[in-house]
């Protein structure tokens, strides 16, 4: 995709130095909105966790996604591992400086959701029983 997307916008005259953060910002974007990145970081912002702590700590994340997530995440700069030369060996998941950046972000986010939930559950169910409502005529 990402060959299709460079060729598609240079061949649009956009410069190679837009190109790239165009594709980046894609990339991020579509970490960010994928279904565990934003509740991994959450979970992180207030503490180093293990792997088994932070499993428990979200709900219907497999032990796969869950190390998937953490991986990308750690390539992207935004997760550490650190592992301790112990018996056995223990690792610790942590926000870099970059990933408390985004958690702030993060955190704007659900403050908003938080502010305008009540109208958010309105226009929500109106549009559900809108839904129902052509249904049956």
């Amino acid at each position: 995709m990402d060959a299709a997307l460079r060729s598609h916008l240079g061949d649009q005259g956009i410069t190679p130095e837009c190109i790239e953060t165009i594709v980046l910002t894609r990339d991020v974007l579509a970490r960010v909105g994928d279904r565990w990145t934003v509740l991994v970081i959450n979970a992180l912002a207030s503490e180093p966790l293990r792997f088994g702590a932070l499993h428990k700590r979200l709900a219907g994340v497999s032990a796969r996604m869950l190390s998937q997530t953490l991986r990308l995440l750690t390539k992207d700069g935004l997760v550490t591992r650190t592992v301790y030369a112990e018996a056995p060996p223990r690792v610790e998941y942590s926000l870099t400086s970059l990933g408390r950046s985004f958690s702030e972000s993060i955190d704007g986010v659900v403050r908003w959701v938080q502010e305008h939930q009540p109208e958010i559950t309105k226009n929500r169910l109106d549009f559900e029983l809108g839904a129902a409502q052509e249904l049956t005529r």
